[in-house]
């Protein structure tokens, strides 16, 4: 009996491994997951082959295993549906706006209708579709041959919102690190501008602080105080070299940021501006912009401009385009460089001035300034914008 029940232990150990390795095989797969996970993964598999190895005998330990394979079944459940499902948000590959096609819904109800007045897009639509979607690379073919130095520093990325849907800002994060190189990401700053959402309380602290822990900070003003004011919270909050300021309903595109981290290592009086293209409002279709410049007329108000001729000239539409104006919903810019020209103007109560004023700060600044100190807009860092 006790040679037949040891068999059976050694049996049951060898499924256990088993089981465990098709789980860290599971682990492999998914992209970007939990610390926690990796290290219980790890824990679990080295615990498991170290009593394999001694033969494990006793129920005891035997149940000892059980349990610590059930919670490690608990975390994979937890990072593939237990976050995002009980808010009633999708993760992972498939469903529907893949490849940033237009989706749809059957239901046209009066929650969706409801919706459409409160953020000015399709919410109800949006949490339907995965915070992890593909969507289609348009930058052009040169820029997907481009290599780039191995040292590059490390970015901030900063998100404002107040009051938006919250499977639109988790897919801006979700994005940003699905598609950015790990070790380029300092930190992600979502700055709360006094939202009255309820959803975006703790529903979203508990979200990031479980999906991506020690990665997301969350910055909350205690009053609203206006795009411009929480941008610069947001550059408070930074502790990377670089900070790149972005609305939170924004796609990330393979590849952004090195380019314009480059440009910046480069120069540091440079700021970036990326291609945008947009996102519908109401399907959530991916749709491809013509490359252009930001200007703006007489009534200084930004707006698209043909690029200048001595770009067209070149035909190559991975180089930069310098600019005069930005658009300020998007840009990247050296921490301390940024602070040396005065950030934005904190007395601009709403959006809009910002696409005039920094351009004019960079090229007109009093200290020494660089020969390419005005904006540039880059073709290889590319995102999708969803604009309400």
């Amino acid at each position: 009996m006790a040679v037949a029940r040891k068999i059976k232990t050694l049996l049951t150990v060898n499924i256990l491994v088993f089981v465990g390795i098709i789980l860290f095989s599971v682990y492999c797969r998914l992209q970007e997951r939990s610390p926690e996970l990796v290290q219980i993964v790890r824990s679990a598999d080295r615990r498991l082959r170290s009593r394999h190895a001694k033969g494990l005998g006793g129920l005891s330990e035997r149940e000892s295993i059980l349990q610590r394979l059930d919670h490690l079944e608990e975390v994979v459940y937890n990072q593939l549906n237990g976050l995002a499902k009980p808010m009633g948000l999708v993760e992972g590959p498939g469903g529907l706006g893949q490849g940033g096609m237009a989706a749809t819904l059957r239901d046209d109800s009066h929650e969706s209708e409801t919706k459409y007045e409160e953020y000015g897009y399709n919410a109800q639509l949006s949490d339907r579709i995965s915070l992890d979607r593909s969507i289609p690379d348009y930058r052009p073919k040169k820029c997907k041959q481009m290599t780039y130095s191995d040292d590059l520093p490390q970015i901030s990325v900063v998100f404002i919102f107040v009051n938006e849907a919250l499977s639109v800002i988790l897919r801006s994060v979700h994005s940003v690190v699905n598609h950015t190189p790990s070790h380029l990401i300092k930190e992600i700053i979502l700055v709360d501008d006094n939202s009255d959402n309820v959803e975006l309380k703790f529903n979203l602290d508990q979200y990031v602080n479980k999906r991506y822990p020690g990665l997301v900070k969350i910055v909350r003003n205690n009053k609203r105080e206006g795009l411009i004011r929480a941008r610069i919270q947001g550059w408070k909050a930074a502790t990377s070299p670089i900070v790149g300021f972005f609305d939170a309903h924004v796609e990330f595109n393979t590849g952004w940021v090195e380019p314009a981290l480059t440009r910046i290592k480069e120069d540091r009086k440079r700021i970036i501006l990326p291609a945008i293209d947009n996102i519908k409002y109401n399907t959530f279709e991916v749709q491809q912009y013509a490359n252009a410049a930001h200007g703006y007329n007489w009534g200084l108000w930004c707006m698209y401009i043909i690029p200048p001729q001595d770009w067209l000239d070149k035909g190559d539409e991975s180089a930069p385009i310098r600019t005069p104006a930005m658009i300020g919903c998007s840009f990247v810019v050296d921490r301390e460089y940024f602070g040396e020209i005065g950030l934005l103007d904190p007395g601009m109560e709403v959006y809009g001035g910002e696409n005039i004023e920094l351009g004019m700060r960079v090229t007109t600044c009093p200290w020494p300034c660089s020969s390419t100190g005005s904006p540039l807009q880059l073709h290889c860092h590319g995102h999708a914008h969803s604009v309400p």
